[in-house]
């Protein structure tokens, strides 16, 4: 099991693609309340660890080319933010076939009344991240979201 700061980086990181996924290509502002709940600041006007974990991820996506941002928003937001090329691309593709199985995602050739196309849709990157947050178990979103960031780039 991973540690519970990994795991949270992988929802963080997973819910803030499904976001700029769903607004491609237009930009958007990207809040760390909506991807890691409300944060009330300390008395001395402090973020929790966990508001500026979310934060860190975002700009670590931001830092290995997933995503682009005009600026931060103070430590609440990064402004105009957009998914890269590669990330769009990464997303949109495949999952290796042993994973989308894993998912429920019927195997080509299979008896499945389901046309290819419908097929080819469900097993994308993006879908199965999607699939993986609904299901809210960490284990499976840290799965995708490794075989994700890991995914051969020499394809792109």
């Amino acid at each position: 099991m991973a540690d519970i700061h990994v795991e949270e980086f992988y929802k963080d990181a997973a819910i803030a693609l499904v976001q700029l996924y769903g607004a491609f290509p237009r930009r958007i502002n990207l809040f760390v309340e909506d991807i890691a709940g409300p944060d009330e600041p300390d008395e001395f006007g402090l973020h929790s660890k966990r508001h500026m974990a979310c934060f860190g991820a975002l700009l670590w996506l931001s830092e290995e080319g997933l995503l682009r941002y005009i600026d931060t928003i103070r430590q609440e937001a990064l402004d105009q933010a957009v998914l890269t090329r590669d990330a769009f691309i990464r997303l949109s593709s495949p999952a290796p076939q042993a994973l989308a199985r894993e998912f429920g995602v019927p195997e080509e050739g299979s008896a499945s009344s389901l046309p290819p196309s419908v097929k080819e849709d469900l097993s994308t990157h993006i879908h199965l991240i999607r699939t993986a947050l609904r299901s809210g178990n960490s284990a499976r979103i840290s799965q995708i979201m490794q075989t994700t960031f890991f995914a051969d780039r020499g394809n792109y």
